[in-house]
């Protein structure tokens, strides 16, 4: 049976998602088969398994971290908002419906324990460690009856916990003696230590709390994990989002709508890591002057945040836009608003059964009641000369159908089957591209060419670096994991787990 470790949080956004992928890749290199594991997660940003079910992408993230694929026992629940009150909710990587937040917490959420606790039990029986993630705080007292990712994975687990505060927040101390005192008594008594996240400052003015802490919780601090930068970890939600500068000047400016119900944002990380590339998001048409290349992304409400791109006054200034030679590129959600119209005779998504597209794309799609996912392969086709591979995953609810003769990729691979179809659309004259695949950025090739040619057509320089994304993620994860060895108390963490834990990475410099 494998050990449990949980990382809970005195709140969202304290630093679980990367903390618990430095931890399993922590374990992994001291030699344990390590899988993750979140009972329930809230996320548009999600990732498609090799055989085809939807998880969040954290857990994809903390999957690699293991040296492992991804697969649905992973991430039993996810929950993608579609709006205020409302979520798909996809059990082991299906969709079974949409919800109001009353509905699901009153009845649903406790019908799926049972697949929650199987799908652990799963992890348990075939790796050494699992880490596993909570959710938001394990101090919702409100939600404690209803709670499938902290209270219900603790109680299924018997997991050693430990409880992550961000102190570059502030009032992280209130937060953990809060947090403490506001859990049950049996979860309580399941925490083990504490973990202070983000911390830039000098340790030894930190002590005294810390000597606090501990007398006040009777509860160690196993160590003050420092604040990092520069780490090439995709964000989960998109309250990360910023305006993200590269180097300016004369260098390719990309503007992103910043869309209400935004999913996949994911995929433009990579054109982050490009020297001589800024990337910022866009909630006005005021902020689209001097734009390069301009992206639609994806949508969990594609028909609603077309109609608000509409009422903000995008419409106007994406055409001008294009006028003036922009290169606009729309990715699932944003592929299906640039075509003529959008249908939804099923009601799948919204109460209006047809809306107009921006009209930028000789395309027309229609809503279905099944939800593609699956992994892609793909080559460019007549794309402006450029001949790369392309490779991806789907995740979308409508068909698209396109005009002959407007297709920028040819499908080499759905899932393990090789195929030959026509993908995406673009414009005649090249300005205009849209595609549902999501990653398509990752590989280099495709990207250093993509935006070699932005930035041929726009008059500018623009010389790739030799970056390479995917490795630049898998050493990030390996920074971060040797940061949070040399900050913590391993001894005393493998004490806790049972287990003989030594730095593995004891040749890589320690963080200040």
């Amino acid at each position: 049976m494998a050990k449990a470790l949980m990382v809970l949080g005195t709140s969202s956004h304290v630093g679980k998602s990367v903390l618990s992928a430095a931890l399993c890749r922590l374990l992994f290199d001291c030699g344990y088969r390590v899988a993750p594991f979140k009972a329930q997660n809230m996320s548009n940003n999600s990732y498609v398994t090799p055989d085809g079910l939807e998880i969040a992408r954290a857990q994809a993230l903390q999957a690699l971290a293991c040296g492992l694929e991804p697969e649905a026992a992973m991430n039993p629940v996810l929950l993608k908002p579609s709006a205020d009150q409302t979520s798909q909710v996809v059990l082991m990587g299906r969709p079974i419906g949409s919800f109001k937040a009353r509905e699901y917490h009153g009845e649903i959420s406790l019908r799926l324990r049972a697949a929650v606790e199987e799908a652990y039990r799963d992890l348990e029986g075939r790796f050494d460690v699992v880490v596993i993630e909570g959710a938001g705080s394990p101090a919702e007292v409100n939600l404690r009856e209803v709670d499938l990712a902290n209270s219900f994975a603790l109680r299924v687990s018997r997991a050693k916990a430990l409880l992550v505060a961000d102190i570059d927040r502030g009032g992280a101390l209130a937060a953990v003696v809060g947090t403490l005192e506001l859990m049950e008594p049996n979860e309580r008594e399941q925490v083990e230590g504490i973990l202070i996240n983000k911390f830039r400052g000098d340790l030894e003015l930190l002590r005294p709390a810390l000597d606090f802490l501990e007398r006040r919780t009777g509860r160690p601090v196993l160590g003050v994990i420092p604040y990092l930068r520069g780490l090439a970890l995709p964000e989960e939600d998109s309250v990360s989002l910023e305006r993200r500068e590269g180097l300016g000047g004369e260098g390719l400016r990309v503007t992103a709508l910043k869309l209400p119900r935004i999913s996949n944002h994911t995929d433009l990380e990579p054109l982050t890591w490009e020297e001589g590339v800024s990337l910022r998001y866009a909630e006005d048409p005021s902020e689209l002057d001097e734009v390069d290349l301009l992206v639609i992304p994806g949508s969990k409400s594609t028909v609603e945040d077309l109609r608000w791109l509409r009422e903000r006054g995008f419409e106007e200034a994406i055409k001008g836009l294009r006028g003036r030679g922009t290169f606009i590129l729309g990715i699932c959600g944003g592929f299906q608003m640039l075509g003529e119209t959008i249908e939804d005779p099923h009601g799948v998504e919204s109460p209006l059964r047809t809306e107009r597209g921006l009209g930028l794309l000789r395309a027309r799609t229609v809503f279905e009641r099944s939800k593609v996912t699956r992994r892609v392969r793909a080559r460019t086709l007549s794309l402006w000369g450029i001949e790369e591979e392309v490779e991806g995953y789907e995740v979308h609810m409508g068909r698209t159908e396109v005009e002959e003769g407007h297709r920028p990729f040819r499908l080499t691979r759905l899932g393990d089957e090789e195929v030959d179809l026509p993908e995406g659309a673009v414009s005649e004259d090249g300005l205009v591209l849209g595609t549902y695949i999501h990653g398509l950025f990752e590989l280099d090739g495709f990207r250093k060419a993509f935006l070699r040619e932005v930035a041929r057509r726009r008059g500018k320089a623009f010389n790739p670096s030799g970056s390479k994304y995917r490795e630049r993620v898998s050493r990030s994860l390996r920074e971060i994991a040797a940061a949070v060895a040399s900050s913590i108390d391993l001894q005393l963490l493998g004490d806790i787990l049972g287990l003989s834990l030594e730095n593995p990475y004891r040749s890589t410099p320690s963080s200040p």
